[in-house]
């Protein structure tokens, strides 16, 4: 297959030689470099329908082997919003280094609670191409002349979606690479939203980061681990996060603690530094139900020209639905189910950013300046922001920090 053996750097070897010619017909090799494009082209989609062929065939033998395996119904691999979701066992790591004496109970009961069947290592499906419950990296080739990043150009990377044939197929938080702009970072990568593509959020990383329209709860904690890269300063990736539906629970569990961390110096030594941090945590547990400011749905959630999923078909009943607020119906994902550890800095401002994102009535009132009684859209977004942080983080038990707005780019 063509589309696997060609180098990356390839693509975009061949796609500036095209702008060239584009604009210069006479120069030699023309009628080579049009054929080549083409054939690129021709590659690229017949590569993106493999992908999706293959995470359908996994997704199916996963259900199969599951059937076989126990009497009770097949597990869900993917969740009510169509995307792929952990199967978990009990972790055999270490002890959590959280300070909290509750968090480790918390985890393990939840990791107990929130299995779904078998752990993903049983399934013997095995593809370099598809990895279950992660997300796809379909690819297209559009060579232009413009930025990547313009708006023309991602009207072009949609249009070779639907030349592929695979635009039903799509599920909401796809990523979709274009080839032809090189193998740099991010560069090229756009997420699906159900009907539309986005390109990356640059706010906070020079890399990209998630959209902030995809909310992080509606995939597994490790559904984009790899397929957007991070950057070199952080490994810990941006999640789109609203804890207000458990501001209270987060509000009765937060202590001031002191907590060593391993920083690096500009000349490569490690120091151990001792900082204060607020840390809190909440629990999401399997079949809580609808949770606060959201609506009830009485049917499986599916966002406009996405597909229905096997899951959906399934019909998982409403008592184990955990509904995000503010969506159109998506709903958290089994991945998350456990304890989540809350982080943030031990300042005062850290802690009242803390109480502000877990919404109001969780904290006691306190004195707010006049110029901060009305909060712009854009502040409001800046509150579902966190960082998910990968060494600390493990089944049944996730954590996250708070990104303050020292920490932003643009």
């Amino acid at each position: 297959m063509r589309g696997v053996s060609t180098p990356t750097h390839e693509y975009s070897r061949v796609a500036g030689l095209y702008v060239q010619s584009r604009a210069n017909r006479g120069i030699p090799g023309y009628d080579a470099i049009q054929e080549t494009a083409r054939s690129l082209s021709a590659c690229t989609r017949a590569y993106s329908r493999v992908v999706l062929r293959l995470r359908a065939q996994a997704e199916a033998q996963y259900v199969l082997q599951s059937a076989q395996q126990s009497r009770a119904p097949p597990p869900a691999i993917f969740n009510h919003n169509g995307v792929g979701s952990s199967g978990r066992s009990i972790s055999s790591r270490a002890p959590s280094p959280s300070s909290m004496s509750h968090s480790h109970a918390h985890s393990s009961v939840m990791g107990q609670q929130a299995t779904h069947g078998s752990s993903p290592g049983t399934s013997t499906f095995r593809s370099p191409l598809y990895r279950l419950r992660r997300a796809p990296l379909l690819r297209v080739f559009v060579p232009s002349q413009e930025e990547w990043l313009s708006d023309a150009g991602v009207v072009d990377c949609e249009n070779e979606l639907r030349r592929a044939g695979i635009v039903d197929l799509m599920r909401l938080g796809d990523v979709v690479w274009d080839v032809a702009v090189g193998d740099e970072g991010n560069v090229g990568r756009l997420v699906w939203d159900g009907s539309y593509l986005l390109d990356l959020d640059y706010a906070y990383s020079s890399v990209g980061d998630l959209p902030k329209y995809i909310r992080s709860l509606a995939f597994p904690p490790s559904y984009f681990h790899r397929v957007i890269r991070t950057g070199s300063s952080s490994s810990n990736p941006i999640a789109h996060i609203d804890v207000s539906p458990w501001g209270e629970e987060i509000a009765a569990n937060l202590q001031l603690l002191q907590d060593r961390v391993r920083t690096e110096t500009p000349q490569g030594a490690y120091h151990n530094v001792v900082r204060w941090v607020h840390r809190s945590s909440f629990t999401i547990r399997q079949g809580r139900g609808r949770t606060p400011n959201s609506r009830p749905s009485s049917r499986p959630s599916s966002r406009a020209g996405s597909r229905p999923t096997l899951n959906s078909i399934m019909q998982i009943g409403n008592s184990s639905r955990i509904h995000i607020p503010d969506t159109d119906g998506l709903c958290v994902d089994p991945g998350w189910y456990g304890t989540v550890i809350v982080e943030t800095e031990g300042t005062n401002e850290a802690l009242a950013d803390l109480q502000d994102r877990c919404g109001p009535g969780a904290f006691p009132p306190r004195a707010t300046p006049t110029h901060e009684r009305f909060t712009p859209t854009k502040d409001k977004e800046a509150k579902r922001i966190f960082r998910i942080l990968r060494e600390r983080s493990r089944p049944g038990e996730i954590w996250i920090r708070a990104v303050s707005a020292k920490e932003r780019l643009l």
